[in-house]
């Protein structure tokens, strides 16, 4: 089991990195769907999963100079309190409440994806000399 859990969070990973989407989407789906977790254990799993991720771009972007600490770790802080409201209020919510909820948000960050994609697209150099 552990070793499928890191496959696929290898492949979600990669997966949003190249989409430049948040892991979290696909990591919960997957969660959910292959491992068999709970709504709610998926969700409070996520933000583990992302933790190599922030260090290890938080340390690449040090080392070019870009990160301000101060303002990093404000964002930090207030994650930590944001993760906390949430996981109150994934609690206090029915699991198929959460599930259906989530879907929303899928379906609006894949809107937000498809859009991207057409701007990009109408903003793209022509090659009309053909």
């Amino acid at each position: 089991m552990e070793i499928l859990a890191a496959i696929l969070g290898l492949l979600a990973g990669l997966l949003a990195g190249l989409f430049g989407v948040g892991g979290g989407v696909l990591f919960v789906p997957t969660l959910v769907l292959v491992l068999g977790l709970s709504q709610v254990h998926a969700e409070a799993t996520s933000p583990l999963a992302i933790i190599p991720t922030v260090l290890a771009g938080a340390l690449r972007q040090h080392r070019y100079g870009n990160v301000r600490w101060r303002a990093a770790s404000l964002v930090g802080l207030a994650s930590v309190a944001g993760v906390e409201g949430g996981v109150q209020a994934a609690r206090a919510l029915p699991e198929d409440v959460l599930r259906r909820l989530f879907g929303v948000l899928m379906l609006v960050i894949a809107a937000n994806l498809a859009w991207r994609v057409l701007r990009a697209s109408d903003n793209a150099p022509r090659n009309d000399s053909a």
